[in-house]
This record gives C-alpha cells, sequence and structure tokens, in this order.
C-alpha cells in the first residue's frame, strides 16, 4: 500500500482551502439574500451569482487541498475533461438548490430538496474529481468513510441554504461561512481518508496534466473571480440602500420649477 499524504505541502494547502470555501460560501450567502430581496430578472441574476459563488468555492477548495496530495512510489496526474466536468457539475448542482430555495413557496419543502440535491451534487462532484486522478496503482476507497462524507455534505448543504433564507446581518454571514467552510473541508478530507492506493511501479507515463500545470492556474483564475465577484457585491448597493435613495431624492424633485 502507497502511503498518502494529505499536506504534502505543509498547512498552506489546507489553509488556502479552507479559506476559498468560506470565501465561495460568504459570497453565495450574500447573493442569495440579494436575490430574495429583489424580483423578477434581477433575482434570477443574483441566483445565478450566488450559485456560480458557492460552486466555484466548493470546487477550488477541493483541488487546492489536492495540491497537497501525494503518494509514495508513484507520480500522479489528473485527467483534464474529467476535472472540468467536475466543475461543471458542482455549477450545476448547486445552481439547482439555490434556485429550488430562492423560487420554491413551500420554504421546508423547497431547503431539503435543494439540501438534498446540492449536497450529493458536491459529493459527486469530489468523487468524480478523484476520478480524474491518474497514478501507478489502483485506488479502492472504504464505504463506511464514504458514507459518513456524502451525508456532511447533504448536511452541510443544507444548513448552508438555511442560512441564506433566515441569516441577513453581515456578522451572521461572516459566522456562518466559517461554520460553512469547516464543513466543505470536513466533507472533502474525511472523503480523503476513505481513500487507500496499492500502488503498482511502473516506469510507464502518466497521461493527463500535473496539479501545477493544470489545476493551481485554474485553481488562482478561480480564486481572482470569486475576490472579483466579492468586490461587485460589496459595491453594489442593497435594496434598502437604493429605496433610501430614491427616498432622499423625492423632495428635491418635488420642489424643482
Amino acid at each position: 500500500m502507497g502511503h498518502l499524504d494529505h499536506a504534502a505541502l505543509g498547512w498552506l494547502t489546507p489553509a488556502l482551502s479552507y479559506a476559498m470555501a468560506c470565501i465561495g460560501a460568504a459570497l453565495g450567502l450574500r447573493c442569495t439574500v440579494r436575490a430574495l430581496a429583489a424580483t423578477g430578472r434581477s433575482r434570477r441574476n443574483w441566483l445565478v451569482t450566488a450559485a456560480s459563488a458557492i460552486g466555484t468555492g466548493i470546487w477550488t477548495m477541493h483541488f487546492v487541498a489536492m495540491l497537497g496530495f501525494a503518494v509514495t512510489g508513484t507520480d500522479i496526474r489528473y485527467d483534464v475533461p474529467l476535472t472540468l466536468l467536475s466543475l461543471l457539475v458542482a455549477m450545476v448542482v448547486v445552481c439547482a438548490g439555490v434556485f429550488a430555495v430562492g423560487y420554491g413557496r413551500d420554504r421546508g419543502r423547497a431547503l431539503f430538496l435543494g439540501g438534498l440535491t446540492t449536497g450529493l451534487g458536491v459529493a459527486s462532484m469530489h468523487y468524480l474529481g478523484m476520478a480524474a486522478v491518474r497514478l501507478h496503482g489502483d485506488v479502492t476507497y472504504d464505504p463506511v468513510l464514504v458514507g459518513l462524507s456524502v451525508l456532511i455534505a447533504v448536511v452541510a448543504a443544507t444548513a448552508a441554504l438555511w442560512a441564506a433564507l433566515n441569516i441577513k446581518s453581515p456578522v451572521a454571514v461572516t459566522i456562518a461561512s466559517l461554520i460553512m467552510g469547516a464543513a466543505v473541508s470536513s466533507m472533502h478530507y474525511t472523503g480523503m481518508f476513505a481513500v487507500s492506493v496499492r500502488v503498482t511501479p511502473s516506469g510507464e507515463a502518466l497521461p493527463g496534466a500535473t496539479a501545477m500545470q493544470f489545476i493551481f492556474p485554474l485553481a488562482v483564475g478561480l480564486g481572482s473571480y470569486l475576490f472579483l465577484t466579492s468586490a461587485f457585491v460589496a459595491l453594489s448597493p442593497t435594496a434598502g440602500e437604493r429605496e433610501a435613495s430614491a427616498s432622499a431624492q423625492r423632495p428635491v424633485e418635488s420642489v424643482a420649477p
């Protein structure tokens, strides 16, 4: 059995991946709060932004953590199409969950279906990303830990959607985001602890790209997207601020000649 190292680069990858999960959660929650206060096309746009932020944050968290994954006795490569597919899965399932909450009339049912869909989707993204791993050997999983990781994903997704419905203040969103980041990270590392690798030494070149060739640039690009979107959301006026601005302008307009 090959020795697995989940933090080959030290605490850098776990800490950075946790930060990315927290940023994605915080941005997604803020966008969902904006969406619930909006109507029509504006609500749809905010929900799409929320879904892309949460999905991007989860995917980036996973693959930043994977930068620190190493197996003694073999190199590691990643199948590019499967890795990109895992990103698409993360986006689509989170979008489905967020829209279920944003447009659902029965909040309890919408929360259950949205949390279940999103949680299963996040778990699918994780294991699809793991299916993209190429190494000299056979990968097996502990079914108990796999089941636990899926359960954590569903609970974390449901809690995130509940927070989006019930938490409004920036301080509460920050606290919820830190908790959600911890939950997503726990799901990832629980799934990784389920992995065992039986190494088969070989001199053949592995197909695919290295983490630094492909995943690192993509993670940096998506991380930049999260930071830029965070700045946009922070500078965008809320519904209350727009109403206050409109109210302040009315007296001026009424006395104008």
